[in-house]
């Protein structure tokens, strides 16, 4: 099946853009509505003359802090592209990332590996990691391969893990056998502690930086009982932190030698961060992380830097009432580079730098799950400049996505299903 961009004109975009994705296609049949005519003879720019893609109200009447935090002008690919859909028999997959022969490594929420080849075909489930607990947003989360994954085999992944006090986010790692069946020697080597009674908000995502250390994001629990431990340095909660491959503090974090607080925190005062990302040109950290009602953020991290939950935020609860003393703005804490109201619910994220697309380039790619579709966002100097929804009309919630070894990109969705989004 393959699902085709379009090109509206600016006095159209705001119409299409209206309300967000529309299911059109039934599951793995048909096509998504969008005209092959246009996608091969129209062409747009990227300027202001595009409206936001963002038309309906927002949650809140907060005022940015400064142009372009939110609701930026919209921009359109010019270059036809498609989106395939190569496999929907995964079952809830949650992270995505390479091996070094092409073929994908995905993680199932329930607690499996699985590999996908560029074609979509998939492996039988891959056991031996540790238990997961499953229970609403838990289970089995982000993973990474080992950059010398030809001749170690080491995997590295987040999960969330049954303790005695309750549950935690936590890393471990294994070996992937010689027949691809099973994980040996699995091995839990960091937890986010304390254990709480609950089962939100883990985190998730796990990167590998330039030195060989580990990047986990973990959750701060979302409760209220909770959330202030986003704020305290002496908790796992609601943090980055920065570990060996071993599970160690890594050398150079903020935090080394202050006795009030952890060694491993590289950054905090986050909600739940499930996408993490480098800039390829820069080579700085960049997260997406849930607000609550409104208020999705999109932060540049820096080490040492304090990110603002829960005592600043651009959302709401729930409910609708307002959080904490409602301020948006304070003295020592950072600011969103972006920020989106109504939600994006962004999930896992990559940035782009294949050659197929050229207008892609260092475009970062943010899976939405609520909001049903891929965020493509233009960055310039740090800044969000554009804005363009990819698969909008799918009707699905994209939870990871990664560049492939081809230089495609790979997304998977909470439905199942595995795309290929490339040149068309």
């Amino acid at each position: 099946m393959y699902l085709m961009n379009m090109y509206p004109t600016p006095q159209l975009l705001r119409a299409f853009c209206v309300g967000g994705a529309v299911v059109i296609a039934s599951c793995g049949q048909g096509t998504s509505g969008n005209n092959t005519k246009d996608s091969t003879t129209a062409s747009a720019q990227q300027d202001s003359s595009h409206v936001p893609v963002e038309t309906k109200a927002a949650n809140t009447d907060y005022k940015p802090a400064f142009e372009g935090q939110t609701r930026i002008a919209g921009v359109t690919t010019s270059t036809p592209f498609e989106g395939k859909i190569l496999s929907e028999g995964l079952s809830k997959p949650w992270g995505i990332t390479s091996l070094p022969d092409g073929r994908l490594l995905i993680t199932e929420k329930g607690g499996t590996l699985r590999i996908a080849t560029q074609q979509g075909q998939l492996s039988e489930p891959i056991t031996g990691l540790p238990e997961v607990n499953s229970k609403g947003q838990g289970g089995l989360l982000g993973l990474r391969v080992d950059p010398d994954f030809a001749n170690n085999r080491m995997v590295y992944w987040v999960f969330s893990e049954q303790r005695p006090g309750g549950t935690l986010t936590a890393v471990a790692k294994g070996k992937l056998s010689a027949d691809e069946k099973k994980i040996e020697g699995a091995t839990v080597i960091y937890r986010a502690t304390p254990e709480y009674d609950g089962t939100l908000h883990y985190g998730g995502r796990i990167l590998i930086d330039k030195d060989n250390n580990l990047i986990v994001s973990t959750g701060e629990r979302s409760d209220l009982a909770t959330r202030p431990q986003a704020q305290d340095l002496k908790s796992g909660l609601g943090k980055i932190v920065r570990i060996t491959k071993d599970g160690k503090p890594a050398a150079g974090n903020p935090f080394a030698g202050d006795a009030n607080a952890r060694p491993e925190l590289y950054s905090y005062g986050h909600r739940n961060v499930q996408g993490l990302a480098f800039h390829p040109v820069s080579g700085d950290l960049w997260e997406t992380e849930f607000g609550p009602r409104g208020g999705d953020e999109l932060n540049r991290v820096e080490a040492g830097k304090n990110y603002g939950w829960p005592t600043i935020t651009y959302g709401l609860e729930y409910s609708g009432k307002k959080i904490g003393d409602s301020i948006q703005q304070k003295a020592g804490l950072e600011q969103p580079v972006y920020y989106w109201d109504p939600v994006l619910s962004p999930s896992g994220m990559t940035f782009y730098t294949g050659t197929d697309i050229p207008e892609w380039q260092n475009s970062l790619f943010v899976s939405g799950l609520s909001s049903t579709h891929i965020a493509r966002l233009v960055i310039q100097n740090n800044k969000v400049v554009g804005e363009e929804r990819i698969l909008p009309n799918e009707g699905q919630r994209f939870r990871d996505i990664t560049q492939g070894n081809d230089g495609a990109l790979y997304a998977v969705t909470d439905q199942g299903r595995l795309y290929r989004i490339a040149k068309k």
